[in-house]
């Protein structure tokens, strides 16, 4: 019967440890969506209202996504990108339909945050560019929200 339990235990303890494991891979995506969001704050105090939709996936380091959403001329907006890797570097970055840079100066990158900021000239499709600059993972996740007002 003891060793009937000792199995039992090791097997258990092994399941729980990869169940674990798999669960903080599923995690990562939602955490980087936290420290996006955690950058967004500041922005909500002075009257953005945040989208609940979101993008988000893992890159390599250097790596680049575009990603496309309409904006229409007469909003402002700002897009913050965030990871739960501190020790990141990422960027985040908005172009036209024609391929120009169309977003306002104020933008910013502060490790493992990064927000760029745009009020559109037109109603039309624009390009917003994430990028894992550097990162002492292998695959960084990453994740993206905007917010307009």
């Amino acid at each position: 019967m003891r060793a009937f339990v000792k199995v039992l235990f090791r097997g258990s303890s092994s399941l729980a440890i990869l169940l674990a494991l798999r669960l903080t891979g599923f995690a990562s995506v939602d955490d980087a969506q936290s420290f996006a969001l955690q950058a967004a704050e500041p922005y909500i105090k002075e009257g953005f209202q945040v989208r609940e939709d979101y993008w988000g996936g893992d890159l390599g380091s250097g790596e680049k996504k575009a990603v496309r959403q309409q904006l229409f001329k007469g909003n402002e907006y700002w897009f913050w990108m965030g990871t739960e890797v501190e020790r990141a570097r990422i960027s985040v970055h908005i172009y036209d339909a024609e391929g120009k840079l169309a977003e306002q100066p104020d933008g910013w990158e502060k490790g493992h945050f990064a927000a760029a900021h745009i009020i559109p000239k037109s109603t039309g499709s624009y390009f917003i560019i994430v990028n894992i600059e550097e990162s002492p993972e292998e695959r960084t996740h990453w994740a993206l929200v905007y917010g307009f007002r």
